[in-house]
């Protein structure tokens, strides 16, 4: 094993993980490698700034409108309620994250606001949240595998039905998806898959893709046996991350996501170079890549 310091995400010091564990990553980061390891190198380990998108920020701003709708006592669970949460969010999203206000020059979000109509419509096309009761919301999950990797992750919802069965549900505000786009997809809800067997003892029933823009739904049945499967991907993709790393070695791996990419300046492939190789990385944050989502517009939001 190489003792460099910059391998997914070093996991600071605690008392409730095994002394072994020693590097962590989110289904997200995975997924960047496995599409492209250059956008691996550029997210995780120089940490290059991107600039949110209108598309990321719509989705963001879906995921807290749907969120908060539980809050609300069952009958209370409307159209209408969802509508009248947008601008609160909104207002409560920009304070938290500033930058997001820089995506309007004029600095009136109005129109912004009223393209999220369409999405929370396509969500009650398919779910009626009066008759749900979830579980967990925006809930951060994590597993110890391979006795030295912590996975983790957080899940937009989770659904507990009264014999146990789970269900996990993803939020997308892209459109239903094209092969590329929904291998990725299932790949992230299978690492959720993953965490909560290992941590649960229960193989999820549904993995569950709810696609607002088409009001679509796309639901997947796992199996132990996929899961195990899956479990020697994800350690697999970590040790290739330790040897790209101990290599200094990221290379681009040019495919249509390559349209959304916020580095194209910097990739070899679009004739740009990326900056020198990190001697001292960014001081990790355990939840950043955590909660962090896609930025393939259109894809998985």
């Amino acid at each position: 094993m190489t003792a460099d310091p910059v391998i997914s995400e070093q996991v600071p010091t605690s008392t409730q993980l095994p002394a072994t564990v020693r590097a962590s990553l989110s289904p997200s980061r995975a997924a960047d490698f496995k599409t492209c390891p250059l956008l691996y190198r550029f997210r995780s380990i120089d940490r290059l700034p991107e600039r949110p998108t209108v598309e990321q920020a719509r989705g963001t701003l879906v995921h807290a409108v749907l969120e908060r709708l539980f809050d609300l006592p069952p009958a209370g669970r409307t159209p209408e309620a969802a509508g009248d949460l947008v601008a609160p969010q909104w207002d409560r999203l920009v304070t938290e994250q500033p930058e997001l206000a820089g995506l309007f020059a004029d600095g009136d979000p109005a129109e912004f606001l009223r393209s999220a109509a369409p999405l929370l419509e396509g969500y009650f096309a398919v779910e009626d949240p009066r008759r749900l009761e979830p579980a967990e919301r925006e809930a951060l999950i994590s597993a110890v595998v391979d006795d030295e990797l912590l996975i983790r992750g957080y899940l937009d919802r989770l659904d507990v039905a009264p014999d146990g069965a789970l269900r996990v549900v993803d939020y997308k505000t892209g459109g239903a998806p094209r092969e590329a786009f929904e291998a990725r997809a299932l790949f992230q809800l299978k690492f959720y898959a993953l965490v909560l067997w290992r941590t649960r003892g229960v193989v999820p029933r549904v993995l569950r893709l709810l696609y607002l823009k088409d009001a679509e739904v796309c639901d997947y049945a796992p199996d132990a046996e996929e899961l195990v499967r899956f479990e020697r991907t994800v350690v697999a993709l970590w040790r290739a991350i330790e040897q790209a790393t101990a290599a200094r070695d990221f290379r681009p791996r040019p495919s249509r996501l390559c349209d959304w990419c916020s580095h194209q300046a910097r990739c070899p492939s679009y004739g740009g170079t990326p900056p020198p190789f990190p001697e001292q990385p960014a001081a990790p944050d355990p939840l950043r890549d955590a909660r962090s989502r896609p930025a393939q517009p259109g894809a998985d939001e």
